[in-house]
C-alpha cells in the first residue's frame, strides 16, 4: 500500500488529540463540549479553513479507559479485535470509528488489502463521510477490480464515487481544532492526491487518457513533497497515449529515478522511457518554471 506512514502519523495525532480532549473536559459528554470547541476555534483567528468537526470524544472514563487501553495495542488481528469489545460495549461511543481506523491502517501496514478494506467498511458504517475510509475502499476497489470479475462495473463506480466523495468530505469531516495549521494542510493535502491518484488510475485502466491526465497531474501537484511513482508513470503513459512524446519523456526518466530496476515498477517505467526516447530522440520536454 502507498505511502501509508503519513496515515499512520496523522491517526497517532487524532489518538492524542481523542485522549487529551477527554482529559481537558471530563465533566461533561462529547455533545456538550462541541459548542465550546467551535467557540475556541472562531477566537484563535485562523477561520480561513473550513471548520470541520471537533475530536471524537469519551463520555465516560470507563469508556475512555477501555480506549486508552485499546489504542496501545500494534498487531492488527488484535487491534480488530479490541475495536469489536469496544463497541460491544460502548455501542454509542463517538470513539468505535477511531479504533476501527487504527486496525484499517495496521492491516495496510501488513498489505493485507482485504481486510484493510473490511475496517474501512466498518468505520463507514459510523461515519459515512470519513475521508480516509472511503479512500480505503475506493483504493482497494480500483487495485483489486479484474476484468472477469462479474460485477467489475459495479466495483469500479463504487471506487469513483468514494474517491470523488472523499475529495468533499477532506473539508468537512476531519477534525480541526488542536492540531497544528501546517499538519492539518499537509494530511489533507496528502488525503487529496491519493483520491486524485485513484480516479486517475480509474480512467487509466478505461484508457480514458485525457481524464486520467488531468487526474494524475493533480495527484502529483496535491503533495509534491511525497509523489506517488506509479502515479508519475500511469501520467507518462497517459501523455504517451496522446502524442505527447516530449512531455512523456520527461514524466517516465522521473519516474525511472523514483523506482529500482528489477522491480515491476522500476521495469515499466525504464521500457516506457525507451520507447519514448526512441520516439523523441531523447528529447524530453523542459521542466515546468
Amino acid at each position: 500500500m502507498k505511502r501509508a506512514a503519513m496515515m499512520v502519523a496523522m491517526l497517532g495525532a487524532m489518538v492524542w488529540l481523542a485522549q487529551n480532549g477527554w482529559a481537558q473536559d471530563n465533566s461533561k459528554p462529547a455533545a456538550q463540549s462541541s459548542g465550546q470547541t467551535g467557540q475556541s476555534a472562531g477566537q484563535s483567528g485562523a477561520a480561513a479553513a473550513p471548520a470541520g468537526k471537533r475530536p471524537p470524544q469519551a463520555k465516560t472514563q470507563p469508556e475512555f479507559d477501555a480506549y486508552k487501553a485499546a489504542t496501545g495495542i500494534t498487531d492488527p488481528v488484535q487491534q480488530e479485535k479490541a475495536a469489536a469489545d469496544f463497541a460491544a460495549k460502548f455501542p454509542d461511543s463517538e470513539l468505535r470509528a477511531v479504533l476501527y481506523k487504527a486496525a484499517m491502517h495496521g492491516y495496510q501496514q501488513a498489505n493485507n488489502a482485504d481486510k484493510m478494506m473490511e475496517m474501512a467498511q466498518k468505520v463507514l458504517t459510523y461515519d459515512p463521510d470519513d475521508p480516509e475510509a472511503l479512500l480505503g475502499v475506493a483504493q482497494v476497489l480500483a487495485e483489486r477490480t479484474r476484468d472477469t470479475d462479474l460485477d467489475r462495473d459495479q466495483r469500479l463506480g463504487e471506487a469513483k464515487k468514494d474517491g470523488e466523495k472523499a475529495l468533499q468530505t477532506v473539508d468537512t469531516d476531519l477534525p480541526t481544532s488542536g492540531y497544528p495549521p501546517e499538519q492539518l494542510k499537509a494530511y489533507k493535502d496528502f488525503l487529496r492526491s491519493d483520491a486524485y491518484a485513484i480516479l486517475g488510475a480509474l480512467d487509466f485502466d478505461q484508457k480514458n487518457w485525457p481524464d486520467a491526465e488531468s487526474n494524475l497531474r493533480k495527484s502529483i501537484d496535491a503533495f509534491p513533497q511525497q509523489v506517488d511513482p506509479i502515479a508519475v508513470f500511469r501520467l507518462s503513459v497517459a501523455l504517451d497515449m496522446q502524442n505527447k512524446y516530449p512531455e512523456a519523456l520527461k514524466y517516465a526518466n522521473q519516474a525511472v529515478s523514483m523506482t529500482k530496476e528489477g522491480t515491476a515498477a522500476g521495469d515499466a517505467a525504464r521500457k516506457e522511457k525507451d520507447r519514448l526516447t526512441q520516439l523523441t530522440g531523447g528529447n524530453a520536454a523542459p521542466p515546468a518554471k
